[in-house]
């Protein structure tokens, strides 16, 4: 690969602004109340379809950078008719470029496109400035060559993504079977008895802990925030950090404990749960609960319950606020748990705790060997879009 990367780049290229070689063009303006059924994805300011409508005014290979909003410039490639609206496309003028050379070389940039935004408040990316990006243009037949091998790359991220949500759609199912309790009372033909949180542990309300108070290093602490943007189900270690003197003033948390998010703008990120396995005690803040376990319950075979759909109609009742929605300690300790053997719990753990890894694990599983994909692609990109100034054709 190292050789033939070489021989590309050693090719005589042509530099050209992006609009000397490609058709830039705005979309319409589309919103769901407008739209028609139909199954054409409707691009819009975000990373995938904003919704699906009757009618398209693009067809064939289409490349769109989202127009407006937070994701403004992200960059995608289509082969199938779309709408697009809040975005443009890009139409390669296929005698002198390939439109999938020309989206390959614009996620190779696409930090910079991002950095193309302005406005005061809804930030945007326009066409114009888009269209200044200057593009290496080799011959056809090498475009040809380069998009060859980076499509594969693409492929395979795209198969093991693709695996990935089956196995996170089969992990959800699994999940719920295992934790459900039929009409006779029994998870997985085991006995279970109905219980409060309240009597099956101690629920105790953090206090304080802004980001302010973070330190370099230090007690080990978790912040509610960080349970649904960073943690998965469990953790060894956490990723802050406050001073002994800080700490405390903090509840505590030891091996084994679950710590539960109380508060967020959104209901799905109320009631998260983290069980800490670290060695050394760690501490929480305000807006999070720590559950301590009593010795009828395990904290994963909880943490894995506030994922179903049985905590969740639950959560939903108890819930209070509109903007920012909040679970109280007092009313998550009224929130009812099936409670088999302990040997029951251990058993269906360790079939969750498989799925866990193999769909969240960055370290093994799925999304560590997607992330690999990943990076392997950009580092051929980035080595055989990096054509030398000095092989400009003259």
């Amino acid at each position: 690969m190292n050789n033939r990367t070489k021989l590309l780049k050693d090719e005589k290229v042509q530099w050209k602004t992006l609009g000397e070689v490609a058709e830039l063009k705005r979309g319409t303006t589309i919103t769901a109340k407008s739209k028609t059924e139909g199954n054409i994805p409707v691009i819009s300011g975000g990373q995938k379809p904003a919704y699906y409508n009757g009618d398209f005014n693009r067809d064939g290979e289409t490349i769109t950078v989202a127009g407006s909003g937070a994701y403004a410039g992200f960059v995608m490639y289509w082969n199938e008719p779309i709408f697009v609206s809040d975005a443009f496309s890009i139409k390669a003028n296929q005698e002198i470029v390939l439109p999938r050379y020309i989206y390959h070389f614009l996620l190779s940039i696409q930090s910079q496109i991002h950095d193309l935004k302005s406005g005061g408040g809804v930030p945007h990316v326009y066409a114009k400035d888009v269209a200044r990006f200057k593009i290496p243009i080799p011959p056809l037949h090498i475009q040809q060559e380069i998009v060859a091998i980076l499509d594969k790359f693409t492929e395979l991220t795209a198969e093991l993504t693709a695996e990935l949500t089956a196995r996170k759609k089969q992990y959800d199912y699994y999940r719920e079977q295992l934790l459900s309790v039929d009409d006779k009372g029994l998870i997985n033909g085991v006995k279970a008895e109905w219980k409060t949180l309240g009597e099956v542990g101690e629920l105790v309300r953090g206090n304080g802990l802004p980001k302010s108070d973070f330190t370099e290093t230090g007690i080990p602490a978790i912040h509610y925030g960080q349970i649904y943007t960073y943690y998965k189900t469990h953790t060894t270690e956490t990723i802050s950090f406050v001073s002994p003197e800080t700490a405390e003033k903090l509840q505590k948390v030891n091996y084994g404990d679950v710590v539960i998010t109380n508060t967020s703008e959104n209901i799905e990120d109320v009631g998260k749960s983290l069980v800490y396995l670290g060695q050394e005690q760690a501490v929480t803040g305000g807006h999070a609960t720590i559950f301590k376990p009593s010795n009828e319950i395990l904290g994963k075979y909880f943490a894995y319950f506030t994922q179903t759909e049985i905590f969740a109609s639950q959560k939903r009742k108890l819930a209070k606020g509109t903007k920012v929605i909040d679970v109280s300690a007092k009313d998550l300790a009224k929130i009812k748990i099936p409670i088999p053997p302990l040997s029951e719990q251990e058993l269906i753990v360790s079939i969750l705790d498989k799925f866990d890894t193999l769909t969240t694990s960055i370290s093994e599983g799925l999304p560590k060997e997607i992330e690999l994909r990943q990076k392997q692609y950009a580092y051929y990109r980035e080595q055989l879009l990096d054509f030398p100034k000095n092989n400009i054709e003259s």
